[in-house]
């Protein structure tokens, strides 16, 4: 019975993890798999949503009766930081939100975009952002929390400034990026200073030591930090600013991040973090007044918006600080308000989005001062406009209404002195007058005004599937503003219960509680809301108002003025010259690396050393020789890059006389490569580089050089000379055949015991790469020097790089199969397979091998990257670690005992990426245009 309730339990842990799988699997399908029509693109990118919406039906038994389903695996347990999930009724709450309104957001986005969109890029950005929001909500480990939320912070900015051509795209991106990634690096400080109270970062054990948190003399702190976060992620002022100039997204963008999602988070850790932070006077003055302040300056300035994405922003605003003044008053009835609230709102906001974008896209604009009338023709989208603002105004019989009846109950009832009192009824009321006079604003101008719209071209109504989406949240804000004990009824309750457990209280969703002051506070604000807009109206033209955010132009300003002190600083320390930035590099690396350890040097110089053989003397002479001859040739460049690959061939004899042939050969095929990058950069660069330093200035450059490789060589002694015992080395020595089940123990060291840090240098090395190939692909506007048909083309050379390709293949696969027990491994092999296509480039040009060979070296590179994550990923479908390494020996018949290892094929990644990306750099640079290089600008008085 036991091992059945087990199997059960996994179960449901396997579907909580497929859950949150689906938008990250589909959307990398979808970026991958471009060529195909646009429709098969909409079907897969709408697969995540219905597929996470059957899975989580499937697990709604689980949390209704069960309190919910939970999943953990170890990631990184040093620092307390593990893959730990759970889908408790709140989670669930929000995984509904983001999956119904996601899939809706799909269809809608397939008739929106237009026929020269890049589809795949836009469908692949949103079930990321998708995914990371799924991650944020059933996230059960605070610094996972912590991981998602930046996720939907980047993936955010991809989605706002998806039109990259756009300047207002790109600044709302920015501006965006800016101000929620700095509420992120508040929300990781919050998140470190609750573990230290608490002891975990595990979701269970911080919310039942809230007694402790507020206790703790880091309350405050914590408090502050974790509010930034919620502030600047929901816009609450006064970093409100940011989300209108989000607009410039496109309207399928605006209308998922401003209903269920990107606004949704800030709120979502604040009602997740409530039972552990909520119940002092801090929290309940913060958070109440910066709720109620952004309730009434975002109501206010959605009055006078033009625009009707801007107008909806500004609403946006103002709810969002109304759902945050609702659980700043932090009683129970308020708390299950601001629930309500937030389905209601994901809702008709969403529909009114996506209302928004039908008009833009049928008549080309979005500024009410054009249009008008639009019920003559668009009348079914206007109808359900209507009926989605009149639910956004909190109008009876619309979902809006019962959860804004439920605000000004709470606002009626706040405890605190009089004044506190006085204070929020009054701020609720200007509330519900400020919200129907926007949303009376929306419906007049654009859809009853008998102004005829300012267009030139034929209006018309929608494509029917287009409309679907809006049909469908309309309905639901009726069927909900209706009957709301049979539809939103069970959906709320598992929200509360799992926020509030035992102190849920009784509530009614009834619609009618009788005439009672909320009742007669919400008839107040209809009519208060109506005579404002139309005295309005009377009292000056509303279409000749502009209201702009302050937060912009200060945004602006200071944006400005940092790039100014950057720009002076760099000017300052570099000139824009290598040889100066190189000055501080040595400067900075003498000051934070070798000075504190010169205790330790001294000791070890004073140690005795073994005498060096006559072979090391060699070497020694060897390297001493290249280094006094780089330094006298530095000028006739051809010259000197020949002496610094002689003394790259000397390290690599030092790597042979220490016994590491592993490195050795590193050492020498990164020679090799780099000597040849360099060749191809002196293409560009004059032969001989003039004496422009002055004697004073050698002087100092050669004391300095001096006193760096001193330092570098004593630190260097000191570590080969120091006395033997419990070391690292010694340590990985022993553990590398019994854990890692690999005798090269330098291998076993990147792909195993250090495979977290290769998997990292992997990626910033295919970076590197890639940006190197948008840098320079523009610049191929040359033919190659050597073309296949040049005569100038030598033919032996070239017959013999063809011979070399397949004989450095067959090289490359021994090395890379052998790697894990002798010599050499992926980055090795890749290398070697390097070089014969670098002689192919150099001999017979870009053109020809491109074209015989066919390499796509930028899909070379995410293959490796994609190989070497999942292989990381793999073993914690089973249970284990991120990374953690697995050993077999099958039994082949006449073949035997076969020793294979998962980090082979880690490896394999290593392999690709680096033959990938040193290949796109190479080619690139032996192919762009030849420029001469300008000359630095000059300024006074800086040396």
């Amino acid at each position: 019975m036991h091992a059945a309730h087990c199997g059960v339990s996994a179960a449901w842990n396997d579907m909580l993890e497929l859950l949150l799988a689906l938008p990250f699997v589909l959307a990398c399908i979808v970026l991958t798999v471009r060529r195909v029509p646009r429709s098969a693109t909409a079907w897969l990118a709408g697969l995540a949503p219905l597929a996470g919406l059957l899975v989580l039906v499937a697990l709604t038994p689980q949390v209704l009766n069960a309190g919910g389903v939970a999943s953990s695996h170890a990631w990184i347990p040093q620092i307390g930081l593990g893959f730990s999930l759970r889908l408790d009724g709140l989670a669930w709450m929000f995984a509904l939100m983001v999956l119904a309104i996601g899939g809706l957001v799909v269809m809608y986005a397939h008739y929106y975009l237009g026929e020269r969109e890049d589809v795949p890029k836009f469908f692949g950005y949103l079930l990321l952002f998708m995914g990371a929001m799924l991650g944020l909500v059933v996230a059960s480990n605070l610094l996972l929390l912590a991981v998602f939320w930046e996720l939907t912070s980047i993936s955010s900015f991809l989605l706002i400034g998806y039109w990259s051509h756009d300047r207002e795209a790109r600044e709302g991106a920015r501006m965006a990026l800016t101000i929620t990634g700095a509420g992120g690096l508040a929300l990781l400080g919050g998140v470190l200073l609750i573990g230290q109270v608490v002891g975990s970062y595990e979701l269970d054990a911080v919310l039942a030591a809230g007694d402790a948190i507020r206790a703790a003399p880091t309350y405050p702190a914590i408090l502050i930090l974790v509010l930034l976060a919620v502030f600047t992620k929901s816009a609450q002022f006064p970093f409100h600013f940011w989300l209108p100039h989000a607009m410039a997204a496109p309207t399928p963008v605006s209308a998922y991040l401003h209903s269920a999602t990107m606004v949704k988070a800030g709120v979502f850790l604040l009602v997740r973090l409530h039972p552990a932070l909520s119940g002092t006077e801090l929290f309940f003055y913060v958070v109440s007044g910066v709720g109620a302040i952004t309730m009434l300056v975002g109501a206010w300035y959605a009055i006078f918006q033009h625009d009707l994405k801007g107008l909806l922003a500004y609403s946006t605003i103002s709810h969002l600080g109304l759902i945050t003044l609702l659980f700043g008053l932090s009683t129970p009835l308020a708390v299950v308000a601001g629930l309500f609230h937030i389905l209601n709102h994901a809702t008709f906001k969403a529909s009114l989005f996506m209302a928004a974008g039908i008009i833009d896209h049928e008549t080309g604009t979005r500024d009410m001062r054009r249009l008008g009338n639009l019920r003559k023709y668009l009348p079914w989208t206007s109808a359900l406009a209507i009926i989605a603002a009149l639910a956004m105004a909190g109008i009876p019989l619309l979902n809006g209404f019962l959860s804004k009846e439920m605000f000004f109950a709470q606002a009626l009832e706040v405890g605190g002195s009089g004044l506190v009192r006085i204070a929020v009824t009054v701020a609720a009321l200007l509330a519900g007058v400020f919200g129907v006079a926007y949303s009376l604003r929306f419906v007049h101008d654009t859809f009853l005004v008998r102004t005829e719209p300012k267009v030139d071209r034929e209006i018309h109504e929608p494509p029917r599937f287009m409309k679907i989406p809006v049909e469908v949240l309309v309905v639901v804000c009726l069927a909900v503003g209706v009957v709301p004990a049979w539809t939103i009824a069970p959906v709320l309750a598992a929200a509360v219960r799992s926020v509030l457990g035992d102190a849920t209280p009784y509530y009614s969703l009834a619609l009618w509680h009788g005439v009672n002051l909320p009742l007669l506070m919400s008839l107040a604000g209809v009519i208060g809301g109506a005579l404002l807009y139309f005295g309005l109206r009377r009292l000056f033209d509303l279409h000749a108002v502009v209201r702009r955010a302050f937060g912009r132009q200060v945004f602006r300003r200071q944006g400005l003025i940092l790039l100014g002190v950057a720009r002076e600083i760099t000017f300052r320390l570099t000139d824009g010259g290598l040889q100066r930035s190189l000055w501080w590099v040595v400067i900075a690396l003498l000051g934070t690396a070798i000075v504190p350890v010169l205790p330790a040097i001294g000791d070890a110089l004073m140690r005795p050393g073994q005498p060096l053989p006559p072979v090391g003397w060699a070497v020694w002479a060897l390297l001493v020789g290249g280094a006094i001859a780089t330094v006298a040739l530095h000028r006739e460049r051809l010259l000197a890059l020949i002496v610094v690959g002689a003394v790259g061939l000397g390290v690599s004899l030092v790597f042979v006389f220490l016994s590491a042939p592993d490195l050795a050969l590193t050492q020498l095929l990164v020679e090799t490569v780099t000597i040849v990058l360099m060749l191809l950069a002196l293409n560009y660069l004059p032969q001989v580089s003039e004496r422009s330093q002055t004697r004073a200035r050698r002087i100092r450059d050669g004391v300095v050089a001096i006193a760096a490789g001193a330092g570098v060589a004593a630190l260097a002694y000191a570590l080969m000379t120091r006395p033997g015992g419990d070391t690292v080395a010694s340590e990985l020595l022993a553990r590398s055949l019994p854990e890692g089940y690999g005798r090269n123990v330098v291998n076993v060291i990147l792909v195993d015991f250090r495979g977290f840090d290769t998997l990292g240098e992997i990626t910033v090395f295919g970076i590197a790469g890639l940006l190197v190939h948008a840098l320079l692909r523009r610049a191929r506007l040359m033919p190659d020097a050597l073309p296949p048909d040049s005569p100038a083309a030598l033919p032996m050379p070239a017959t013999l790089s063809h011979l070399l390709f397949p004989l450095a293949l067959a090289v490359s696969v021994y090395l890379f199969l052998r790697g894990h027990n002798e010599p050499g491994g992926g980055f090795i092999a890749g290398l070697v397979l390097a070089i014969p296509l670098l002689l192919q480039y150099v001999l017979l040009g870009s053109q020809y091998v491109e074209s015989r060979l066919g390499f796509d070296y930028v899909r070379c590179i995410g293959i490796g990257l994609l190989i070497a994550l999942v292989t990381g990923v793999a073993p914690m479908l089973l249970g284990y670690p991120f990374l953690t390494s697995g050993h077999v020996e099958p039994h082949l018949p006449l073949i035997g005992e076969v020793p294979l290892t998962s980090a082979a094929a880690f490896d394999l990644g290593v392999y690709l990426v680096v033959f990938g990306g040193s290949m796109l750099i190479l080619s690139m640079m032996g192919t762009v245009k030849h420029a001469p290089p300008a000359a630095p600008a000059a300024r006074p008085g800086v040396q």
